[in-house]
This record gives structure tokens, C-alpha cells and sequence, in this order.
């Protein structure tokens, strides 16, 4: 079976044929750790999880690299502003790697909760300024740089003489050029599309490294060109991300690429378009923004319930990656519905009895299925075709039909695959599996709660969360190490 992608770069559908199969080099713009994680980026970290789901179970051995940006990325734009993590270290007075761990660990959290894989690596920009710095160096080399009062920049000019500056977006950034040339204001630079390979550091900015140019740090678009380059070579497979970083960032990747090595180091450019609320761009100034621990709680003025994190993953999936996905109360209430009967028709598979013979007709599911998880990953036919199968599912549990003993196997097999395997939404044990975690987390919080209490000598509370929780049926033992309980 052929998979076709839809490559950004030449704007069609393309069949994958990898540089060196069975092997699959893909890297993911992951996210900007200076906050909690949102369903901006549920999607991209769903999207690309289900390709890498699809990719292994196709035969391939992919290494998946996706990135945490901690340091770089500016406050206003990409050039120019305070660094987003130095910001909210400054304002939280704590360390910016303090900032970053935090963040990173709860990001890590909301993506295990989503059942999403977590790559094969996942390197930081910050432990790769060597790397960085290495790049620059050869832009400079090559003539596609230059230096100005201790930063550097890219040279558009320069670069659109031979190369194209814009393939990726589709922009006429000859027309740019001409009508920004003569605006005021663009100190260090030569043109204001020109973008920064390496920044020089004010005094107050806290992120700062020796380079041959200052003391500073590199431009936010450097990393991912640096970090692709070292764990999966000069040309890979696959670059992915939102529909938001086409450009500037994504375009600034493939000029650094060329400028740097002579051609283009990616052959697929993939991207996942956007999430709306009501109809309006996802933004904390429209007051729309929402965590997804608010999504899992339902602690925010928008929501009318919570939603489980397989609810949220079934919503995304339900529209093709391509396309816009607008939230709202009705459309999540309505995902997470379909999900319920979804599952509850794959619970009822599992009880269903062969027969001799079949009067279902079910043959050519599992084709379907896998021309439509190929097909661009088209996920909302793969998902029509699962309801429609969950109807005869349903059928034949109400006693209205009949199905053989290899039927009922494959059917078991088709829905296994595609449920779990490719689009990771969790079933019944895997849900079962992280429930039981999760109660057993929150038993430990509440007696890590009374071993506090009691280190401050607060036997009301110790003695009340002991006598509560024995009343429960919790037998709790105090240890020299801490506690134990069970049931």
C-alpha cells in the first residue's frame, strides 16, 4: 500500500518513498516551553504521532526528532523583543532553566495523557549553541550573512539572487523588498526581511553565550536547521509542524539549509493547520485560550464540563490535519459522544461469539481502512468506516446476525489496529491502566499531605486524613521511610 503525504513545498500529494528505507528520518517543531500545554499543541503533537504510528506500522524505522524551544524565541517577534522564557523567569523570579523544566515536564505530562509517543530524542536549542554557532559560521563562509554591531543576519537580497526566498510560502519577495527598502527604522540591518542567525545580548538579558561575534544568543529559526542537521544528517524525509511556522520560520529553515550546504535538506515539508474558538483565532488576549489541564479539569469560563484526554485526541482526529478544526462546547460534547458509542461497540466485539457461517458482510474493511490512513492521513474516513463497522458490531450483539470464527478475528484485528495502534485512542484497558495510575498518584498525594502535616506537628489534619481514609477501608502504615497503604 502506497502512502501519500500532501508536501507544503510543492503543494500536492506526493507518494513517500524515503531516502534510505526501511530508515525514516522526521523532525517535529515541538513547542516553546514558557507555559502550560494548550490544545494548540494537542494538535501538532496528535497529527504527527499518528504519522509516526502509521510510518512504524508501514515497516519503517523511523527516528522522530522533535525539539524544546528554551531560548531565542523573542517576545514580539522573531528579531526583536525579550526572550519568552527569559521573560517569565524574570516576572516569576526564578532561573530561565527553572522556567524550562517546569514547563517541559508538564508538557511531557498533557502528551502521555494524550497518548501520544514521546520521540526518539528530543533535544533542547539550549545544548546546542556549539552546533548553532557552527551554522552561522558557515552561512557567513558562504557569503549569505553578515555582521552588524555584534549580531548577524541573514541576507535576503543577497540569497534571492540565486536561490528563492519564499518556495515555501509561496511569497513574491522580490515585491517585499522593494516596497520596505526605504522604511526608517531598521538599525542593525540591511533589510528589514533580512532575520537574525545570531543576536547580541543587552546587558540585562539573563541567556547569553560566547561566540566569534559577542556574547549573545542564536536566532530562533537556527535550531531546528542545527538540530536536524546533527541527528538526522544534510537530507531527511520529513520536517513537520503548525501552519503557523511556514513562515517566517519554516521558510528561514530552508534558506539556512541552502546558504549553509549548497541545497535543501528536507524532501517532505508536512504541516497541520489551525485551531479556532468560535470561530476566531486560539489567543490569551481574545480571552479563548485554554490549557489542556483546564480541558481535563473543565475549570474555565468556556467550558460547560470536563473532557478526557481520549475525547480531546478523538476531536482532533475527527478532522483532517489539513483542516481548520473550530472548538466549541457543542463540537467537543458532540466528539466525545462519539467516542462513548465508538468504544462501547469495540467493548461489545470483544464479547461477541463465532458462529458457523456469517451473514454480516464485513470483508474489505481492513482495506478501506488502510487506503483511507494513506491517503494523506485521511483520519475522518478511517473513523466513518470504524461507526459504520460498529453498526454491524451492533447488530450482531443484539442477535441479528451471524459471524464465522476468522470474521470475528479479523474484525477484532481491524479495529485493534486502527483504534489503538494507528490512532492511539486508548480502549478499554489502556483507559482501565491509567485510571488505576491515576487513583494510585492521588492516594500518595493526599498521605504525602498528612506526612507534611504531621512533620509540622498538625495532628488534626494527620489524625483526620488517617480516620477518613480507614473509614474508606484505607489501612495506612506509617514507616521510617515514609508511609504504605492498601486496601
Amino acid at each position: 500500500m502506497e502512502l501519500t503525504i500532501y508536501n507544503t513545498l510543492t503543494r500536492q500529494k506526493e507518494v513517500f518513498v524515503p531516502l534510505h528505507a526501511p530508515h525514516v528520518g522526521m523532525y517535529v517543531c515541538g513547542p516553546t516551553v514558557y507555559g502550560d500545554p494548550h490544545l494548540g499543541h494537542a494538535r501538532p503533537a496528535i497529527t504527527f504521532d499518528l504519522l509516526f504510528r502509521l510510518l512504524k506500522h508501514l515497516g519503517y524505522k523511523v527516528r522522530y526528532v522533535r525539539n524544546i524551544t528554551d531560548v531565542g524565541h523573542l517576545e514580539h517577534d522573531a528579531d526583536a523583543g525579550e526572550d519568552k522564557i527569559a521573560k517569565k523567569a524574570r516576572l516569576e523570579q526564578l532561573e530561565p532553566m527553572e522556567v524550562v523544566q517546569h514547563y517541559t515536564l508538564r508538557y511531557h505530562k498533557a502528551m502521555e495523557m494524550l497518548n501520544v509517543l514521546p520521540p526518539g530524542i528530543e533535544p533542547n536549542a539550549s545544548g546546542h549553541i556549539i552546533e548553532q554557532i557552527e551554522l552561522v559560521r558557515k552561512i557567513l563562509d558562504n557569503g549569505y550573512a553578515y555582521e552588524s554591531e555584534g549580531s548577524v543576519y541573514f541576507d535576503v537580497e543577497k540569497y534571492n539572487e540565486k536561490h528563492r526566498y519564499g518556495i515555501l510560502s509561496n511569497r513574491n519577495i522580490e515585491e517585499l523588498l522593494h516596497t520596505t527598502r526605504n522604511l526608517d527604522g531598521q538599525q542593525e540591518k540591511r533589510n528589514p526581511v533580512d532575520f537574525a542567525l545570531w543576536k547580541k545580548a543587552q546587558p540585562e538579558h539573563i541567556m547569553r553565550w560566547s561566540s566569534p561575534w559577542s556574547d549573545g544568543f542564536p536566532g530562533w529559526h537556527c535550531e531546528c536547521t542545527a538540530m536536524g542537521r546533527k541527528y538526522l544528517g544534510d537530507h531527511f524525509d520529513i520536517h513537520g509542524g503548525g501552519m503557523d511556522l511556514v513562515f517566517p520560520h519554516h521558510e528561514c529553515e530552508i534558506a539556512q539549509a541552502v546558504a549553509s550546504q549548497g541545497d535543501e535538506m528536507v524532501r517532505y515539508w508536512m504541516h497541520n493547520n489551525m485551531i479556532t474558538v468560535n470561530g476566531q483565532k486560539m489567543g490569551k488576549s481574545l480571552g479563548n485560550f485554554i490549557t489542556l489541564e483546564e480541558f481535563f479539569t473543565g475549570n474555565h469560563a468556556l467550558l460547560t464540563q470536563a473532557y478526557s484526554p481520549m475525547a480531546i485526541r478523538f476531536f482532533i482526529l475527527q478532522a483532517h490535519y489539513r483542516s481548520t478544526v473550530d472548538f466549541s462546547n457543542e463540537a467537543l460534547a458532540a466528539a466525545q459522544k462519539g467516542l462513548e458509542r465508538l468504544l462501547e461497540a469495540y467493548a461489545r466485539l470483544q464479547k461477541l461469539t463465532p458462529s458457523d457461517t456469517s451473514s454480516v458482510d464485513l470483508a474489505g474493511l481492513r482495506e478501506k481502512c488502510e487506503a483511507a490512513i494513506c491517503d494523506d492521513l485521511n483520519t475522518p474516513v478511517v473513523i466513518a468506516h470504524l461507526f459504520d463497522a460498529g453498526k454491524a458490531v451492533n447488530t450482531l450483539y443484539d442477535g441479528k446476525g451471524t459471524l464465522s470464527a476468522a470474521g470475528l478475528e479479523e474484525l477484532k484485528a481491524v479495529f485493534r489496529l486502527f483504534m489503538e495502534d494507528i490512532l492511539g485512542l486508548q480502549t478499554g484497558a489502556a483507559a482501565s491502566d491509567n485510571r488505576d495510575e491515576a487513583y494510585k498518584k492521588a492516594v500518595d498525594l493526599l498521605l504525602s499531605i498528612r506526612q507534611q502535616a504531621k512533620e509540622n506537628k498538625d495532628w488534626a489534619t494527620s489524625d483526620r486524613i488517617r480516620n477518613e481514609m480507614a473509614a474508606l477501608g484505607f489501612k495506612v502504615k506509617d514507616t521510617k521511610d515514609g508511609f504504605e497503604w492498601g486496601l
